[in-house]
């Protein structure tokens, strides 16, 4: 009886969290796992804190403790699910989850989602020119976009990630992976400076054993966590 309020108390603000955000349009995604994630994390945090209190009643705090736990760990969840469809409307894209999204050549841009973080994928095609660090017109725009984006959400933990394909040494490519990223990281500096990564060629999507391949390798990666905590090494 003791553990079944707080897991009744966590389903249903999880419930409840699952149907508050809804919008128009053909890029929303509406299936809100960090919202669920959060709400269930946070129930079971906040019913450990509240049974464990001291005083009577340990059961009804727990429940209580639960409740406002689902609440916390919901908003954070909602708050990423949100960016991930503010994103890519402002993108003129979609939230899309397939993993082959990756390996069409077609696209350019891609936004998903994982229960950690909101990821944003910039072909290098699109985004500088052939050895070099510097923005193009069109790629600044897009990046301006997201930093515009992201100062509503201030609590928000950006990282960007270059990656190149083989051509050339590791070294070189690492030093030019770093810049790039850090020309993406310049604009999205807008609540603190993100944390910047330069990959050179590892974490290559495909095989770099074409022309085509290599394209697909060529990248920058753009991280939206709600908890710094979470933050990994996007090179590996």
């Amino acid at each position: 009886m003791k553990l079944a309020k707080p897991l009744l108390a966590s389903a249903l603000a999880a419930f409840l969290l699952t149907g508050c955000y809804k919008e128009p349009g053909l890029v929303q995604d509406n299936s809100y796992d960090r919202t669920k994630t959060g709400a269930l994390a946070g129930a079971a945090t906040g019913a450990l804190i509240g049974y464990n209190t001291k005083g009577h009643n340990k059961g009804q705090r727990a429940a209580i403790g639960a409740a406002l736990g689902a609440l916390a760990g919901g908003a954070i969840g909602y708050s990423m699910d949100q960016q991930a469809n503010e994103v890519a409307r402002a993108l003129g894209t979609g939230v899309e989850n397939d993993p082959l999204a990756k390996l069409d050549p077609n696209r350019d841009i891609i936004v998903s989602k994982t229960s950690t973080y909101v990821h944003i994928m910039f072909r290098d095609k699109m985004m500088f020119a052939t050895d070099s660090a510097k923005l193009q017109p069109n790629a600044r725009y897009k990046v301006q976009k997201i930093a515009q984006l992201l100062e509503r959400y201030p609590q928000t933990v950006v990282g960007v990630a270059g990656f190149t394909d083989n051509r050339g040494s590791y070294e070189y490519n690492q030093r030019l992976s770093e810049k790039r990223a850090t020309s993406v990281a310049n604009i999205l500096a807008v609540n603190g400076y993100p944390k910047i990564k330069g990959c050179s060629f590892d974490k290559a999507l495909v095989a770099n054993n074409s022309a085509a391949n290599r394209a697909l390798n060529r990248r920058v990666e753009v991280y939206l966590y709600a908890d710094r905590n979470n933050m990994s090494n996007p090179c590996y």
